[in-house]
């Protein structure tokens, strides 16, 4: 019995139902829903210069609820949790970045969302999937308190790939499903064995952008930027990030690309000043301190105060047990400490207040079109109060025109990197000395 109802319930999911926009509900055959409006909407967010989140919830115990309840029942409970899904959409995430909601699967549910290629990251991407599967569970218990619903969740970024966008959403889509089910996919497995290959044979590139001076167009530091192997899905930081969050080695990567900054900064002798990315688990994490202790004794030739530790991703500090104590001992031991994507959320501000940075990052999404936009600019000189009163330089990220360049310059803003001045290209001696 219990098998009859879940290949009906398949069987009703041949025509999936896509929100676009959620105010209306329209439907499409299966062969449409990728083609046509999710991949038009991906190519538009492409084109509007956001990054394409694929957010998957899969119904861990969906077999358990068939066997469970009877037809009617079973129905129902599908019924009310894909409105609960839309529901919790609409209450808990800005509609002007919702691509696509649709249920591929009748044990899945799947959320298309635009991410800003600055701000609205992996970490932010995590937080919304918390807060949705929060706001469906609580919905569900309310209208049905005797039935328990356990969600597995998973999401990858969809590559941005010329003519073959169709392709790069589906294999997105397949992946945070295969993440969502976990061990028991072998596409899971498949990632987590690609992502340790690429730890364990260092198997990544590093990028350098420079930071340069706004008074005097001198570079003063580079920032360190990572890609993966090259020609492979996980090239893309924001995929290989993402990969190695949600398989639980964000940390030996983080770490691994410390080591070979240190190695590029010794094989190039290089004199300025290096950015190096760390996420704020990172950081948190109880060995960081006597990991970074130990490659410091490794490469000896490089002092502490060359290297600043740049706190990543608009993401809340809060709960992060050793976070607040590990920057301490990070600046006992002589490194500097800057934040970045200042101005796109809550979160950084106040992160500053906490650590009061040597380096505050001005972030690119209010740099943007700042010589059309006075509120933007107002912003800035607020933001570079804040900065004089914590003692920190500014380095304004993302500049791509002169008249952008201009603003910073009337403003007195310490350092910019972006674009317009150069960029991220590999660090060879001949341009570090």
């Amino acid at each position: 019995m219990a098998q009859k109802y879940i290949q009906k319930a398949k069987s009703m999911m041949q025509w999936s139902k896509v929100f676009l926009p959620l105010s209306s509900l329209r439907f499409y055959p299966p062969q449409f829903v990728v083609r046509n409006p999710v991949v038009e909407g991906v190519v538009a967010a492409f084109e509007a210069g956001y990054e394409v989140a694929v957010i998957v919830f899969n119904v861990q115990n969906f077999n358990a609820l068939a066997e469970q309840l009877d037809q009617a029942q079973y129905h129902r409970l599908l019924k009310s949790l894909k409105l609960s899904f839309q529901s919790a959409v609409m209450k808990e995430i800005d509609q002007r970045r919702i691509i696509a909601l649709h249920d591929f699967y009748g044990d899945g549910l799947t959320l298309f969302i635009k991410a800003d290629s600055e701000q609205y990251l992996v970490f932010e991407i995590d937080r919304v999937r918390e807060k949705l599967v929060q706001a469906m569970e609580t919905a569900l218990i309310k209208h049905y308190p005797s039935v328990r619903i356990h969600f597995e969740t998973g999401y990858m970024f969809v590559e941005k790939r010329v003519g073959a966008i169709q392709d790069s959403v589906m294999k997105a889509h397949m992946q945070a499903i295969a993440i969502a089910e976990k061990r028991q996919s072998s596409k899971y497995n498949n990632m987590i064995h690609t992502i340790h290959k690429i730890i364990s044979q260092r198997n990544i590139r590093l990028m350098a952008q420079p930071i340069i001076d706004v008074a005097t167009n001198e570079v003063r530091a580079w920032e360190m930027l990572t890609r993966g192997p090259k020609g492979t899905s996980l090239e893309s930081p924001l995929s290989l990030f993402t990969v190695a969050k949600q398989t639980g080695t964000l940390y030996k990567l983080e770490l691994m690309v410390i080591e070979k900054t240190f190695e590029q900064i010794r094989a190039t002798r290089c004199r300025q000043d290096i950015f190096i990315n760390c996420t704020p688990v990172t950081l948190a994490n109880i060995r960081f301190t006597r990991d970074i202790q130990k490659l410091m004794q490794k490469f000896s030739t490089i002092l502490p105060k060359q290297i600043t530790i740049e706190v990543t991703e608009n993401d809340s500090i809060d709960g992060l047990k050793n976070f607040i104590y590990n920057i301490k001992k990070l600046r006992i031991m002589g490194f500097r400490i800057a934040i970045d994507d200042t101005g796109a959320g809550y979160s950084n501000l106040n992160t500053i207040s906490e650590i009061m940075p040597d380096v505050i990052k001005i972030d690119r999404s209010l740099i943007q079109n700042i010589d059309k936009n006075t509120v933007k600019e107002s912003i800035l000189k607020g933001l570079m109060l804040v900065a004089k009163e914590a003692g920190s330089l500014v380095v304004a990220e993302g500049i791509e025109s002169e008249a952008e360049a201009y603003v910073l310059s009337r403003n007195r803003v310490d350092l910019a990197q972006g674009f317009f001045y150069s960029p991220p290209t590999v660090l060879m001696p001949e341009i570090a000395t």
